[in-house]
């Protein structure tokens, strides 16, 4: 299957216990990478939350960012840790009373001061186990909403990169059918060559015949036309596959590059090296859309 690595999901959710939204973005990358977002409440989820993450999706720079609203009305209501604060009280007017016995002025703290002090005040404590359940499930959503996502435009990136392929299989059919008359017309300009020269004596016709079978096989593209239809093939192959293609299509647009290079080089007639410059431009433009498949 085929999916993009661009791709764009969010998703909410809302019970007694406030709203959650999930928002993902994703853009292309040689590998998975993820940045998670995450109010404190939740980082001890954040392991939890990177392995639902791999399980859907496998390459792209992925940005995923959790944001939290408490339900309106909630009490915001603090608890005193009374224990604690008496111990506190006690100590601070021992502070004074040190302070006074050297002569020394300290004012006694005010209530608010020890209201201040880290620990008197805490919030009361709640079963966050729902909260924490719908984070994991809203999160599941929205990963499920950006394959959907990802895999309608890779629908389009496929359809682009099968129309291509089968241009590719019809320069490859054409440069083939081509090779016979190519051959002859080498062999022709061997032989009027020859005939052009000044020799003492007959040509030796066995010689001649070994050096134009060197020579066809120093022009010899049909190894490099098989290598294209083999790979022509193997991307339709990927294409129409359940598995994640990118990394596969990127490896055959080098082979394709590759022997598109081989039959331009090789090639001794006009027809054949705009039909390789023509390749190089469908490859070009395969590469650019593959550089964006999962």
């Amino acid at each position: 299957m085929i999916r993009s690595m661009t791709g764009f999901a969010r998703r909410e959710h809302s019970d007694a216990f406030g709203t959650l939204a999930w928002e993902l973005r994703t853009v292309n990358h040689r590998y998975l990478e993820v940045s998670l977002r995450l109010p404190d409440d939740f980082r001890s989820l954040e392991s939890e939350f990177r392995s639902t993450i791999s399980a859907a999706v496998r390459r792209g720079k992925l940005d995923a960012t959790l944001q939290y609203r408490a339900p309106q009305g909630a009490s915001a209501s603090l608890e005193i840790d009374a224990p604690f604060l008496d111990e506190l009280i006690e100590r601070a007017q021992e502070v004074t009373r040190r302070a006074t016995a050297h002569r020394g002025t300290l004012a006694s703290p005010t209530p608010l001061d020890l209201m201040r002090w880290p620990g008197v005040l805490k919030e009361p404590e709640h079963d966050r186990g729902p909260l924490l359940g719908a984070a994991t499930s809203t999160l599941k959503s929205a990963l499920a909403d950006l394959t959907a996502s990802r895999a309608s435009e890779g629908e389009r990136i496929a359809v682009m990169l099968g129309g291509r392929c089968r241009q590719l299989e019809g320069i490859v059919a054409a440069i083939r059918a081509r090779l016979p008359d190519v051959r002859g017309r080498i062999r022709a300009r061997l032989e009027e060559r020859l005939g052009q020269l000044t020799l003492p004596a007959e040509p030796n016709r066995d010689r001649f015949e070994q050096e134009l079978a060197l020579a066809l096989s120093r022009m010899d593209v049909d190894e490099e036309l098989d290598r294209l239809s083999s790979h022509v093939a193997e991307a339709s192959k990927a294409l129409d596959g359940s598995e994640p293609a990118g990394r596969r299509l990127d490896f055959l647009m080098q082979e394709f590059n590759r022997e598109a290079n081989t039959l331009s080089s090789k090639s001794q007639d006009s027809e054949t090296t705009s039909a390789a410059v023509d390749m190089k431009v469908l490859i070009e433009q395969m590469r650019e859309q593959v550089q964006n498949v999962e």
